[in-house]
């Protein structure tokens, strides 16, 4: 791994620490996270492969980077305090998210020191064409997993400040 990968795969993983202590949902909860995920698509997704079975990698792993965000979205903590909307990361929802960018990290770490024949074995077995088939999968895994979590979060926050906001006449009394 270089340095410029080392910095970025921590930089995801120190996300959600920062997010440990209770915080305000700012522009910042944004684009932090999407700015990190933007510089390694960039970096690194130059294709999807399509051949063989290429597509059910990436998929596999797309939609287990959305059910590790929406389960680290729904695990955050969203409330409100006056004006603002407060977040903090709980400790599923920083296990869900060091897990899931933790595996990415993990993944290149052993194929550089001894799992890369491993990999060729399964991939040859499973008909996955290449190895960029692998790199776009677990890219797009990430992306998912920081996307995912971080609409969770908006829509809950939104759904927070809409049951403030609404008008007397739009809500509903319920009583004993």
């Amino acid at each position: 791994m270089t340095t410029t990968e080392w910095i970025t795969d921590i930089a995801l993983i120190l996300v959600v620490f920062r997010q440990l202590r209770e915080g305000r949902l700012d522009l910042k909860t944004f684009l932090i996270p999407l700015g990190i995920v933007a510089y390694v698509a960039h970096t690194y997704l130059d294709s999807v492969p399509t051949g063989g079975n290429d597509l059910i990698l990436v998929g596999a792993l797309v939609g287990a980077g959305a059910v590790l965000g929406i389960a680290g979205g729904v695990y955050t903590r969203v409330r409100t305090a006056g004006e603002h909307i407060l977040i903090k990361a709980g400790a599923v929802s920083a296990i869900l998210w060091v897990l899931g960018m933790g595996a990415r990290m993990g993944f290149q770490l052993w194929t550089e020191h001894g799992g890369a024949d491993d990999v060729a074995q399964f991939s040859l077995a499973h008909h996955i064409t290449s190895d960029q088939a692998w790199v776009a999968a677990f890219v797009l895994m990430a992306l998912t997993e920081v996307v995912t979590r971080l609409a969770t979060i908006f829509v809950r926050g939104r759904m927070l400040t809409a049951g403030q906001t609404a008008p007397a006449s739009n809500r509903v009394a319920v009583r004993p």
